[in-house]
Parts: C-alpha cells; sequence; structure tokens
C-alpha cells in the first residue's frame, strides 16, 4: 500500500474515533481508541450469530431439498 493511501485510511479511522493522533516534531504517532473498538466488537459478534444462524437455516433447506429429489 502506498503512503498517501496508508495515510487516508488512518484519517478516516481518526474522524470514525477508532484512533488518535497526535504530532512530534515531523513525526505523526497513533493509538488505538479501545472504546469505539469495543463497540464494533460487539456489533460484529451480533452480526456474527445472525449469519451464523442463516447460513444454519439455508444449510438444512438444501439438505431437505437434497432428500425430498430422491
Amino acid at each position: 500500500m502506498a503512503l498517501p493511501s496508508f495515510a487516508q485510511h488512518l484519517a478516516m479511522l481518526e474522524q470514525c474515533g477508532m484512533v488518535r493522533s497526535h504530532k512530534e516534531g515531523r513525526v505523526r504517532r497513533f493509538q488505538l481508541a479501545p472504546k469505539p473498538l469495543v463497540t464494533a466488537e460487539g456489533w460484529l459478534a451480533d452480526q456474527h450469530a445472525i449469519w451464523n444462524q442463516r447460513l444454519d437455516q439455508m444449510q438444512d433447506y438444501v439438505e431437505g431439498m437434497k432428500t425430498t429429489k430422491r
């Protein structure tokens, strides 16, 4: 990844509050902000559970179709 692209990604993460930055001379240091990441982790866990349930239902449906055809 090119440096300008990487800088754009970091800027977006900073706007979202997921990282903080501070400048020391010519060096800009970034630090993760844990609170928004905890919120994102909870949302991802919810989505994971929803999609696991949906995929299990789809698998049951497909297996039911296989046995119906026979």
